[in-house]
């Protein structure tokens, strides 16, 4: 892709994303991706470019984290010729749990995997909607190794540049296809 297509690409998604002001809670900007969701060609889009720097790194897994991660982060799995393994938050999974704590930019939460979900041949993508300071991600990292798996690369539709959230994340590659 050349540099022009690329802010061609990037201009489109981008008119996908509105901001909502005080969402959760005052002061937080949320970037609400619904409108990107519901656009087929922006959707695919994203996908393809959340996917694209990860292709050649021969990934088992990639491991969605709750809830907007979802939804990236099955497509994501498909275009890469990988399974998907759900990170949820703590109490929504059925069955024997590994959990995690972490720290969000507003607050404080846990996240769960399935003991079984992953093991020591896991080469695993994690990959989620926004990266802002790093925790869900960093929590993400940290179940994926504690049953054994290696991170080797992190995906993100959009990152909060100014919040310094892929400092915590070397030395896995991080790649957000939008920074503000």
């Amino acid at each position: 892709m050349t540099r022009s297509e690329d802010a061609v690409l990037r201009a489109r998604l981008e008119m996908g994303i509105r901001d909502v002001a005080d969402f959760p809670r005052p002061g937080v900007v949320f970037k609400d991706v619904t409108p990107l969701l519901g656009d087929a060609a922006l959707f695919r889009d994203a996908v393809e470019a959340m996917s694209a720097p990860f292709r050649s790194l021969r990934l088992t897994h990639v491991v969605a984290i709750e809830s907007r991660g979802f939804l990236f982060g099955a497509p994501v799995a498909m275009m890469v010729g990988a399974g998907v393994v759900p990170v949820r938050k703590q109490g929504k999974l059925p069955h024997d749990v590994r959990r995690a704590e972490y720290e969000l930019e507003y607050g404080a939460d846990a996240l769960e995997i399935h003991a079984d979900a992953l093991d020591a041949s896991a080469r695993v993508l994690v990959v989620d909607d926004v990266l802002a300071t790093g925790g869900t991600a960093r929590a993400t990292a940290q179940l994926v190794e504690l049953l054994g798996g290696v991170v080797v690369g992190f995906s993100f539709l959009i990152e909060l540049a100014f919040l310094n959230g892929r400092i915590g994340l070397a030395p896995a590659p991080v790649a957000a296809v939008l920074r503000y």
